[in-house]
């Protein structure tokens, strides 16, 4: 954040300056004490299982400047900044509303059920050819990380691409009131979170919230190819532009899958500029579109759009491509739920190999009920896209294996562990083969891929 003062953070905090020097300043907020830097002011947020304030001790000996509470701390060091608040996370959530409404930025929100990470990486990437942009660090995309999202910004970024996460009803319209985007981008309706929502039309009508949150003169971004767009676009007052594929404003056309990513064409408005991805898969290529229609909605001609696109660099564990011992990995271990490891299989599946397709799948959260259909389905996609091999980790995994077996896939194996799937995966990978690796978060699947290169 640029230089604040004191006094200008317990103002919009609606806080009181109980302790320190009011026009001391700070240009970094931190919630987590153990990542905290010199100079930072340090938010004692509370928690079911944890209490900043306990920390307060430890941020100022690691040279905090302060920090914002709800009680004040028994020993400080001289000139130590206290603003003392009623709750702490409102605090938070107000001072990266207030801040972020006194920086000259626009703000484009992003949510939706599959691709959000992705589409953020390609929208940024696209803009950064005439903006200086600034986006979501990682998953920093909800109650708490988007605050802290906004906090980063500086007043020489001209657009920010910020995620909105959520995985409960009434999460949405919070986390938009505090960003104020002028540009909305939801990439598509999915299973994920359907365990606490219970539909995908309970799904949808939570992400469309982002709609009805856009002003007038504001841009609304849709998947042409979504069943639930022409609901989610009369919910808004700004304009609303599709992307797809061979659908919509902004469409791509004639792709053409390599081992490097994928080549394809722009279109929209009558023109056309040819385009390519370094990373596999038409899924982002879908991404790429709504990244090109938010391009389009600031401004950049279809060229400056590819350009965007060719510089891509995306969040690690995104369909990131490793050699290992001539074995080649899709490492995309990031997150995963039902729609988005389909996708991935085709994307296995669309990849030229010399070898053999061996998907390594864990389990996925979120799904409540769906849990066995979900996990079902992802077996069943395995065999349609004529997966070599099937490796489940997890107990739900079960699932995924009896599914791809039933279907066809010539060897499945089920493990407990991430630790058995390296092994199995060392035994049965030979050089030449092709490996795609994903799970849920708390699947840890990255932990195959880190065994896998520790060899």
């Amino acid at each position: 954040m640029d230089a604040t003062t004191f006094e200008k953070i317990a103002q919009w905090s609606a806080g009181r300056l109980a302790a320190g020097d009011p026009q001391g300043t700070v240009t970094s907020v931190c919630t987590d004490s153990r990542s905290l830097k010199a100079g930072d002011l340090f938010v004692a947020l509370r928690g079911d299982k944890f209490d900043g304030h306990t920390f307060i001790a430890e941020a100022s000996k690691r040279g905090a400047a302060g920090a914002i509470v709800e009680e004040f701390p028994a020993e400080l060091p001289p000139g130590f900044g206290v603003i003392l608040v009623k709750n702490t996370l409102e605090a938070l959530q107000r001072l990266g509303a207030e801040y972020r409404r006194s920086l000259d930025i626009q703000v484009i929100g992003l949510t939706g059920s599959n691709g959000k990470t992705s589409t953020k990486d390609l929208t940024a990437s696209v803009l950064g050819e005439n903006f200086q942009v600034t986006k979501t660090d990682g998953n920093l995309n909800n109650h708490i990380g988007l605050p802290l999202t906004l906090l980063r910004a500086r007043g020489s970024d001209q657009i920010g691409v910020f995620e909105m996460g959520m995985n409960h009803a009434g999460e949405i319209a919070p986390l938009a009131a505090m960003a104020a985007p002028e540009v909305g981008i939801i990439t598509n309706i999915g299973m994920a979170h359907i365990e606490f929502l219970g539909s995908r039309e309970a799904i949808a009508q939570e992400k469309g919230m982002l709609a009805e949150a856009l002003p007038p003169s504001g841009t609304l971004i849709l998947s042409a190819e979504d069943e639930f767009s022409p609901a989610i676009a009369a919910r808004t007052k700004a304009d609303v532009v599709l992307a797809g594929i061979n659908k919509g404003e902004v469409f791509a056309s004639d792709l053409r899958p390599s081992a490097s990513g994928t080549k394809f064409t722009i279109n929209a408005e009558g023109r056309t500029a040819a385009a390519e991805l370094s990373v596999p898969g038409e899924h982002m290529v879908r991404n790429a579109m709504l990244a090109v229609a938010a391009g389009r909605a600031f401004g950049l001609s279809l060229e400056e759009c590819a350009a965007g696109l060719s510089k891509l660099r995306l969040t690690k564990g995104r369909l990131e491509q490793k050699m290992i011992r001539g074995i080649q990995v899709i490492d995309d271990t990031y997150n995963a739920n039902p729609d988005s490891v389909a996708a991935a299989l085709r994307t296995l599946a669309s990849m030229p190999a010399v070898g053999r397709r061996i998907a390594v799948l864990g389990r996925m959260g979120e799904l409540g009920v769906e849990a066995e259909r979900g996990h079902r389905l992802v077996g069943e996609v395995a065999a349609q896209t004529h997966v070599d091999s099937v490796i489940g980790v997890g107990e739900e995994a079960q699932w995924i294996t009896e599914a791809a077996w039933r279907g066809g896939v010539e060897k499945v194996v089920r493990v407990e562990s991430t630790e058995e799937a390296t092994k199995v995966l060392r035994d049965l990978a030979k050089a030449g083969d092709l490996v795609l690796i994903k799970g849920s978060r708390s699947a840890r699947m990255e932990r195959i891929v880190e065994g896998l290169l520790a060899q």
